[in-house]
């Protein structure tokens, strides 16, 4: 049966705006507008970026370097020179507290010898410490089997030689006076060889000396005290050598780093 003009064309009319009325209902295009998740990350959506977050560290930057700290000098705990008492040595009357015997040797080595001719030379207080720690260990009343005494073990001959020299009455026995006895014998050495081999020079520093075994006046007058002004001055004469090289280099060793600093 056929429809009339009017009829279809009212029919088609309809079916067109049914149709446009689907296509806005939500299933049209995929890439339709979305809102955008708030607690999404930046690159969940294609719509928005954010700029990150997050910066590159920063560079470390350089610290001045610290240099380390020197070490303190360490205090010996065994006493280098492990001084023995020959068999033969003996003590008379009482010891000393080492407290007094090193008032005693500082006083000792504190004093001026040589005021008129020589009122620059001076004794350092490890030199005459240092020769006493070697020859007793401090002991005031230790006699030994030459005759050396107290804490320099001063000999007979050297107590009579410094009175007779120098117009003194000193005597051994009292340790503050073996002390100045000991200590007036380094500075008459140091006299006689800076006159003889140094032109007047009475400086006794270490500076002055290469090695424990080089001959210069601070090791000449320590091994004069051992073995005589006699014999290191024939070996100096000779060939500039030390007679004896063991003593000069404990006296030298103990000047250092000696046990008797701990007092």
């Amino acid at each position: 049966m056929q429809r009339s003009g009017l009829a279809w064309l009212a029919g088609a009319a309809a079916a067109l705006v049914l149709a446009a009325g689907c296509g806005l209902t939500g299933h049209g295009d995929s890439q339709a507008y979305r809102p955008v998740d708030t607690q999404s990350s930046a690159t969940d959506s294609p719509y928005e970026t954010a700029e990150p977050t997050t910066r590159p560290a920063p560079k470390p930057t350089k610290t001045a370097s610290k240099k380390p700290k020197p070490k303190p000098k360490a205090t010996p705990t065994e006493d280098p020179n492990n001084f023995q008492a020959p068999a033969c040595a003996k003590h008379e009357g009482t010891r000393v507290s080492t407290a007094s015997a090193k008032s005693a040797l500082v006083s000792a080595a504190g004093k001026t010898y040589w005021p008129t001719s020589a009122p620059t030379l001076k004794l350092s207080s490890d030199l005459v410490k240092s020769v006493a720690w070697h020859e007793s260990g401090w002991q005031s009343n230790i006699v030994n089997c030459d005759g050396g005494r107290g804490l320099m073990q001063v000999m007979p001959d050297t107590e009579e030689m410094i009175n007779n020299r120098f117009g003194q009455s000193l005597d051994a026995r009292d340790y503050r006076q073996n002390a100045v006895i000991g200590a007036n014998y380094l500075a008459w050495l140091t006299k006689y060889f800076g006159d003889e081999f140094f032109k007047k020079s009475y400086n006794l520093s270490t500076s002055k000396c290469k090695t424990h075994a080089s001959p210069c006046l601070l090791n000449l007058v320590i091994a004069a005290y051992n073995s005589g002004f006699g014999t290191v001055d024939a070996a100096y004469k000779t060939d500039k050598s030390l007679p004896n090289p063991a003593y000069v280099d404990s006296v030298r060793s103990l000047m250092s780093s000696c046990y008797c600093d701990r007092y």
